[in-house]
């Protein structure tokens, strides 16, 4: 391949020789900042999928803000594209940037947070150009910091809790309320609220029998149906430690992205993904459907002649404390692939990741695949039924092309 289209509306912005001349000269900041911003957010931090999505956003819209100023603007700012110089420093402004947004959001990690940036600005010559690329990452920083200032995260928020057959109630093994703020957090670009989903299937249908008894078959903890590969897929996408998020760096160093590709696509990725969980955030506490786990054990008073209940049905992985409807993952995941389809206007990427909690590697060449993998793995997990990983999959992709149309194209003056 010659030639590596990256760019939104087909506009071809990077040849391969000149990225990976790019990159041999020197490291990727925003790689290495993205790294050190999945070890604050999780590894340190431990913040759930959906906070974490909010965190990433942040950070990744302030690099590409600073990245994007310093190139001269090519593309359509996220924030702000501050005064700033061809010359100045393009990794002292990812290091600030990152450094500046990352200490808001998690001031006990301050000392650890330091030390990396004084690592990053170490290797920096000191004079006017390290000068002015801080500059501009304390603005891009400081920019987002205010516009994600009360913005609703983590506020006292619950899900509705119910009691009749197809309500959401809390699920084993720990009975918690958790995550509801994500429905009504500010969004970062689009209106979530603009999105809805057909909703669950009547629990007397056919329809909703079919999604039950496949789950209850396939999902089980001692599922004799389910095959040891559907096992070790269900388990690797349900890592913790989204593989999703490994899966954009190796495609960034695969491709040989350029520093300012690899902020555009992680903005493009990440923020896209922010929305997309609000949308779907706000559709889990609309309908308020039971999860399998306790669907199944009260199968017999969903007035379903075909469903039967067993009161000692668990599931393979634990179920996330949420409703059911639409599969957060499935939206999650769908926004990732659809901006990542969208940024190298190709479905065929080849790319891999590994999950500690399987102990394996997943490859795949397309994104389409690795999709529809993760859907059919929500129903082998047993924490999702059929319709909802369908329909939450349908979401993510609408709300991601939505939110870029309207942000991080080329600027067209």
């Amino acid at each position: 391949m010659t030639v590596l289209s990256v760019a939104v509306s087909g506009v071809v912005t990077a040849t391969a020789a000149q990225a990976q001349q790019d990159a041999a000269s020197k490291p990727n900041a925003v790689i290495t900042w993205n790294v050190h911003a999945q070890t604050a957010i999780y590894e340190v931090a431990r913040q759930s999928p959906t906070a974490a999505a909010r965190s990433f956003a942040m950070t990744q819209g302030a690099v590409y803000d600073a990245v994007n100023a310093i190139a001269g603007t090519p593309y359509k700012p996220y924030l702000i594209a501050p005064r700033s110089r061809p010359s100045d420093s393009t990794p002292a402004a990812v290091a600030t940037a990152a450094y500046r947004t990352l200490v808001s959001l998690f001031p006990a990690q301050a000392d650890s947070l330091r030390a990396q940036y004084e690592e990053s600005l170490a290797a920096i010559p000191d004079g006017a150009s390290k000068r002015g690329g801080v500059a501009v990452g304390e603005a891009t920083a400081e920019a987002m910091i205010n516009a994600r200032r009360n913005d609703g995260a983590f506020s006292n928020a619950t899900w509705p809790v119910g009691s009749a057959p197809g309500q959401w109630r809390p699920t084993p093994p720990e009975f918690l309320q958790v995550g509801a703020w994500y429905a009504t957090l500010k969004p970062f670009v689009i209106t979530p609220a603009d999105y809805r989903t057909p909703g669950p299937p009547a629990l007397t249908s056919a329809a909703y029998a079919r999604d039950l008894n496949e789950v209850k078959a396939l999902g089980s903890a001692t599922s004799t149906t389910r095959t040891a590969e559907q096992t070790e897929a269900a388990i690797w996408w349900d890592d913790p430690r989204l593989v999703e998020w490994s899966i954009k760096r190796q495609l960034a160093t695969t491709y040989r992205l350029g520093t300012l590709q690899t902020a555009r696509m992680f903005a493009m990725v990440d923020v896209a993904a922010a929305d997309t969980l609000i949308a779907c955030y706000q559709e889990k506490k609309r309908w308020s459907f039971w999860r399998p786990v306790t669907a199944i054990p009260l199968a017999d008073t969903d007035g379903n002649p075909a469903t039967d209940a067993d009161p000692a049905w668990a599931p393979l992985r634990t179920t996330a404390p949420s409703p059911e409807y639409p599969s957060g993952h499935a939206c999650f995941t769908a926004a990732t692939t659809t901006a990542l389809r969208q940024f190298f206007g190709r479905d065929d990427l080849t790319f891999s990741a590994h999950s500690a909690d399987s102990g394996t590697t997943r490859h795949y060449h397309s994104l389409s695949k690795a999709m529809a993998e993760l859907d059919e793995a929500r129903v082998w997990a047993g924490v999702h039924y059929r319709f909802a990983a369908k329909d939450g999959h349908r979401l993510g992709s609408t709300v991601t092309r939505d939110v870029l149309d309207h942000a991080f194209g080329p600027r067209r003056d």
